[in-house]
């Protein structure tokens, strides 16, 4: 699959100068749209978390044009999270926060084009770490933008998951740099 790599770096150069705030909306869209996820970060050093976030957009956009350099450790990460008992299910909630992020950050700017650009690079790299868990991809897949689909819509209501938030916290809850992808792209 070939990514758009300059709408990747042109659409993230536009949230780079507002980055500290950016992780802090991701944390409360992904609270705001998964609340049962709130209480597993309550002893989650908040700030940390969201530079972390941002020092993993960081590294994914400045690899899009060596993905070789990201493949090994998205696998191992992948592997990694099977043993915290991490399932394909979780990945979409990450995603779907991050991409709200994205929408609300760049505005006008968050057109069909931009969405299918981070839907494609989001659905590239977890199919790595999928591939070093030994998950179905499918199964993690994003809705891909349409002719019907809006670019700046107002997010919608989320279903309840049958997410183990247990696990979900446990996985995500003290993560290091790499390990923070999944966190923005899952």
């Amino acid at each position: 699959m070939s990514l758009n790599v300059e709408l990747l770096e042109s659409s993230f150069e536009k949230i780079k100068p507002r980055a500290g705030e950016f992780g802090a909306s991701f944390y409360e869209n992904l609270f705001r749209m998964y609340p049962e996820a709130k209480p597993l970060f309550a002893t989650t050093d908040l700030a940390e978390q969201q530079k972390k976030l941002i020092a993993s957009l960081v590294l994914v956009v400045e690899n899009l044009r060596k993905p070789d350099a990201l493949e090994s450790p998205l696998k191992g990460l992948g592997a990694r999270h099977v043993q915290y008992g991490a399932l394909p299910e979780h990945y979409p909630l990450v995603g779907n926060a991050i991409l709200t992020t994205f929408e609300q950050y760049l505005g006008n700017d968050w057109t069909a084009d931009v969405k299918q650009a981070w839907v494609e690079a989001y659905g590239a790299i977890t199919e790595i770490m999928l591939s070093g868990a030994d998950y179905d991809s499918k199964t993690v897949e994003l809705e891909a933008v349409t002719a019907s689909t809006p670019a700046a819509s107002t997010p919608t209501a989320q279903p309840k998951s049958s997410v183990n938030w247990g696990i979900f916290g446990a996985v995500f809850g003290g993560m290091g740099t790499i390990a923070t992808i999944l966190l923005l792209l899952a």
